[in-house]
């Protein structure tokens, strides 16, 4: 954004911290001139009270999947940047593989726009209307159930910065499938948490979700990286930055910062 541009590099280059959420994200600060030593990475949490796995057999039945089935999920914007539609693509292949595959698609219009009819096309258009749940938009409490019914999460999405739906899938169990932009690589940082795969190709997504789909996961050592990763470690990160800059302002003699000031 051309506009924008200036008004950020000026911004962050100003600052006395630059905090990102991801590595890659610090990268790009750097791009614009922020000196190393003032950029730290404090990547986000995950609240371990509202994401954790509930019973999947009751949530299975909650939303009408059948108890053996292969349920793959979702959760997102439903805007092209967030990928059902690549997902959507590979499922009558996966299907062939897997006869009872189910999809859950699980989110709603957002500031980027709004594919819900266009994703509900596709479906209709690849006769998936059986396999592929639209759920809508939950609250962020509501949405371990949905999860907790699925075997795999997947995000096959252009960017972020750090998605944090990974980890709350991660939270209730789930290994996950996305791709190589932004962060993700970050959050999905060993192999026994899931797979990370090229950005828009279609051979290499089915690929993962077909080896995900029939692996056997160590859903222990998913729930204890997520529960590794839980907001207060890194509200203590934060914390240790703080008190590093007030003590530096407090020893050089400078002025320390008001209430409502700027």
């Amino acid at each position: 954004d051309k506009a924008l541009r200036p008004l950020l590099t000026k911004a962050i280059t100003g600052a006395e911290r630059i905090i990102t959420v991801s590595d890659s994200l610090r990268r790009l600060a750097l791009e614009l001139g922020v000196d190393p030593e003032r950029a730290r990475v404090v990547a986000n949490g995950v609240d371990a009270e509202k994401f954790y796995p509930a019973d999947r057999a009751a949530m299975r039945a909650r939303y009408k999947l059948p108890a053996d089935a292969r349920v793959l999920i979702t959760v997102g914007g439903l805007v092209e940047r967030k990928g059902f539609h690549r997902v959507i693509d590979v499922l009558p292949a996966l299907l062939q593989q897997f006869p009872e595959l189910h999809y859950l698609v699980v989110g709603g219009a957002s500031a980027e726009g709004d594919w819900e009819v266009r994703l509900r096309q596709q479906v209709e258009s690849l006769g998936l209307c059986e396999r592929v749940h639209f759920l809508g938009t939950l609250p962020p409490e509501k949405l371990r159930e949905p999860l907790s019914a699925a075997d795999i999460f997947v995000l096959s999405t252009r960017n972020e910065g750090w998605a944090n739906v990974l980890l709350e899938a991660m939270a209730c169990g789930l290994p996950v499938v996305t791709t190589d932009v932004g962060g993700n690589a970050e959050v999905v940082a060993r192999p026994e948490l899931g797979t990370v795969v090229p950005f828009d190709d279609a051979p290499a997504l089915q690929q993962a979700l077909s080896d995900a789909l029939a692996r056997q996961w160590d859903y222990g050592a998913i729930l204890a990286y997520a529960r590794d990763s839980g907001w207060d470690q890194r509200i203590e990160l934060l914390c240790e930055i703080f008190r590093s800059i007030l003590q530096k302002n407090d020893v050089s003699g400078q002025p320390m910062p008001q209430a409502g000031g700027r």
